[in-house]
């Protein structure tokens, strides 16, 4: 039996795939079948039946069959919560990211202004 750290690695595997996690944010909703979420994500049905293959086996996703349709839906929906923490993450990675680039940004526009002002006084900016 697995112990939960290889459980966990296993289960970040399966999430690591972007059109996986395309498939189950189509899901937030509700069910779809193959050929709904085949035409949501504008991807060939057979990619598509191979990536809920990979998440049904990985019991993110179940299935229904209705007539000759096979419905699927996330069996437990806290792994929206999951994603939706993650967005927080990215989000805040992005507010990391442009305030570092203000400061890049602020320190390259002083580092001009001296080198005009050095210029002004006659120093060659070459020798720098």
């Amino acid at each position: 039996m697995k112990n939960l750290r290889e459980f966990k690695a296993d289960f970040f595997k399966v999430l690591a795939s972007p059109i996986r996690i395309q498939i189950i944010d189509e899901l937030r909703d509700g069910e779809l079948t193959v050929n709904e979420l085949k035409e949501k994500l504008e991807i060939e049905a057979p990619n598509v039946s191979q990536q809920l293959a990979i998440l049904r086996n990985s019991n993110i996703v179940k299935t229904r069959k209705e007539g000759n349709n096979i419905y699927y839906s996330i069996r437990h929906n806290i792994i929206f919560k999951m994603l939706d923490q993650t967005k927080k993450i990215f989000n805040e990675h992005l507010l990391d990211v442009q305030s570092l680039l203000k400061k890049i940004s602020i320190n390259l526009i002083l580092f001009v202004l001296n080198l005009e002002n050095l210029m002004n006084f006659g120093v060659d900016i070459a020798l720098i």
